[in-house]
């Protein structure tokens, strides 16, 4: 691949996006039936540093790619996905946003999966010890070594790069251009949090506002049953009610605090996936449920045919149970305590590192401290603080966790980071547009907000059923795309 190549760096979450996973649940999602006569890329390694801040640290591990050059031609660019919280999937190398702007722009694909996810193992195990080597500013320089690396191996000596993701990825996509600015000449910054925060109260806020597009009653319902819920907690014949009706796994104790914000987390948790992913498309990647849409949840909330509130909440539970193909719901503290606490590559750590990284980068709590809510307050901030401490160890204290956040704000900027040739993508519907940039920052740096979609929807395969604003968006996107590679 010789010649002069303008370079796309693609940086792609995994579709669990930011967030907590449900309880004893795999990060990991089966592959989705791929078009006949595609197959998927075949994965390739790369031999990254392990400490990019350490000069006299010369180790190394290998990272994994794939690349997928079907529309490449010369002089045309290269995409790069990074991959984010997740393991990399190969399926947006062969569909979805990247692949129309390869075959729009005669690129070449290449995704690069973020350390500590997927099969991308920089030290033998995940020790708390070796999570230090975990970081957005390692990741960022991850992508500055695979950068030069790839204009070597690839034969590219001229060349401009366009950094895109996702969720936590958009925000490494704006981050690079801000400290990589010499090696990437734009970003395109997806449902990207740009604002780190311990206590993210607003995110159950906007959900309050998404599910107030379908009828402000579904709110009132939601509210209703969880003040049944709280109450059934007060005597022990609730808490066998409770037990029976959401499937739990083991009898609820009333008395444990700790179970008890965790089961109602869980319970909350239900209603935010939906709303996060609201009709995303998500089906291509093999994602269950995702015609399970906010409309689904305010049809069964309202439903005063199947019983009083909690027993509609209950309904909704058992619906997601079955999609899951779970037989019951695992809320007790402690089992969800203990797979975090697992160092083994062979069980699933993603959910572990990801931990790790709002425990000293970001925070990110999605608590229930906010009274402009409908999901009670059963799940306050220092729910998910006292999480860090009994996963990690003592020493990650609130303080810790705070001096990590005001570090990542530092570095980056916050809100007020200082970019040129990046754009801002966000949807009303995702909560996590409360912690990212909605309005231009500058006529270098705009932003497009986009009504009626959830989080990351420009990313995924178009669909009939999306709406305009979403398609210009994407038209936006590319236009401006072609703009910077002009400049």
């Amino acid at each position: 691949m010789k010649g002069v190549l303008m370079v796309f760096l693609v940086m792609v979450g995994s579709t669990l996006g930011i967030g907590r996973t449900r309880s004893g649940h795999s990060t990991a999602l089966r592959p989705p039936p791929l078009p006949e006569g595609v197959h998927l890329p075949q994965e390739k390694w790369f031999t990254q540093t392990l400490d990019h801040f350490s000069p006299t640290d010369i180790r190394t591990w290998q990272q994994r790619y794939f690349i997928n050059d079907t529309f490449y031609k010369p002089q045309g660019p290269v995409l790069l996905l990074i991959g984010g919280e997740g393991p990399a999937n190969p399926e947006w190398m062969v569909t979805a946003m990247p692949l129309e702007y390869a075959k729009n722009l005669s690129g070449c694909l290449l995704q690069l999966e973020h350390r500590f996810y997927g099969k991308s193992h920089p030290t033998e195990d995940a020790s708390v010890e070796n999570l230090a080597y975990l970081s957005s500013e390692q990741a960022l320089a991850d992508l500055a070594t695979f950068t030069e690396a790839m204009k070597k191996h690839l034969g590219l000596t001229t060349n401009k790069w366009i950094a895109i993701g996702g969720s936590y990825p958009g925000s490494l996509a704006a981050w690079y251009r801000l400290k990589y600015p010499h090696l990437v000449d734009g970003a395109v910054a997806v449902s990207a949090p740009i604002l780190a925060q311990l206590n993210f109260k607003e995110y159950l806020e906007v959900v309050r506002d998404s599910l107030a597009t379908v009828g402000e009653d579904c709110n009132v319902a939601i509210s209703i049953a969880h003040h049944e819920l709280h109450i059934l907690l007060q005597q022990e014949s609730g808490w066998n009610i409770i037990s029976k009706q959401f499937r739990l796994c083991s009898p609820l104790d009333g008395h444990n605090k700790k179970d008890v914000a965790n089961l109602f987390s869980m319970l909350t948790e239900n209603v935010e996936d939906i709303v996060q992913y609201n009709r995303d498309n998500r089906a291509f990647e093999g994602v269950k449920g995702t015609n399970i849409t906010i409309e689904t949840v305010c049809e069964i909330m309202r439903n005063k045919t199947l019983g009083s509130p909690y027993i509609r909440y209950a309904t909704l539970n058992s619906l997601l149970l079955d999609v899951e193909e779970e037989k019951c719901l695992d809320h007790t503290y402690r089992s969800m305590v203990k797979e975090m606490q697992s160092m083994d590559w062979k069980d699933s750590v993603g959910g572990r590192s990801w931990m790790y990284q709002t425990c000293t980068e970001f925070g990110f709590y999605q608590s229930s401290d906010s009274r402009q809510q409908p999901f009670g307050n059963e799940f306050p901030v220092e729910f998910f603080v006292q999480q860090c401490q009994d996963i990690f160890g003592p020493r990650f204290t609130e303080n810790l966790v705070l001096s990590g956040i005001k570090r990542t704000n530092t570095l980056y900027g916050g809100r007020d980071l200082k970019v040129t040739r990046v754009v801002f993508i966000n949807g009303a519907i995702d909560p996590w547009h409360a912690l990212g940039i909605t309005t231009d920052l500058s006529t270098s740096a705009p932003a497009i907000y986009i009504n009626g979609t959830a989080h990351c929807a420009i990313m995924y395969p178009a669909s009939p059923s999306d709406p305009q604003q979403l398609l210009q968006a994407r038209k936006q996107v590319l236009k401006l795309i072609q703009q910077w590679l002009q400049q």
